[in-house]
C-alpha cells in the first residue's frame, strides 16, 4: 500500500485567501468605483441638469404608476406577465372602441352637414 500524500497546507491557505480576496474584493471594488446619482448629476452639463430637474416629477409619477400596477397585478393568482398581457389587451380593446366611436361620431357629423347643405340650411360651427 502506498504511503498517503501529505496535505499541502500552504497551497490551501493561498487558495483560501485568494478566493476571499476575489469574493469580497471584487464587489467592494465595484462599489468603490460606481458613482452615486448625485455625482452623475453633477457631471451633467447645465442644460441636461435643467431638463432632468424639469422631468423629475413626471418620471417619479410614471414609476409610481408602474409600481401601483405591479401591486395590482400581484394580487392575482396568475403570473404577473400573464395579468399584464391581459390588461394590455383590455386597454387595446378599449382604445379601439373609443376610436371606433370617434369615427362614428365624425361620420354622423358629416351626414348632418351634408343633409343641411342639401336642405340649404346654414352649417353649424
Amino acid at each position: 500500500m502506498a504511503a498517503k500524500k501529505p496535505v499541502n497546507w500552504w497551497l490551501w491557505t493561498k487558495m483560501l485567501f485568494g478566493g476571499a480576496a476575489i469574493c469580497v474584493g471584487g464587489p467592494a471594488f465595484t462599489y468603490w468605483l460606481t458613482p452615486t446619482d448625485e455625482e452623475l448629476f453633477q457631471k451633467y452639463n447645465p442644460e441636461l441638469q435643467k431638463r432632468s430637474l424639469e422631468r423629475r416629477f413626471e418620471r417619479q409619477q410614471e414609476f409610481d404608476d408602474f409600481v401601483t400596477k405591479l401591486k395590482e397585478y400581484s394580487k392575482s393568482d396568475k403570473p404577473i406577465w400573464a395579468v399584464q398581457a391581459e390588461a394590455e389587451e383590455k386597454e387595446r380593446q378599449q382604445r379601439a372602441s373609443v376610436q371606433k366611436s370617434l369615427a362614428l361620431a365624425d361620420e354622423v357629423k358629416a351626414r348632418k352637414e351634408a343633409m343641411r347643405r342639401e336642405a340649404g340650411l346654414p352649417l353649424e360651427k
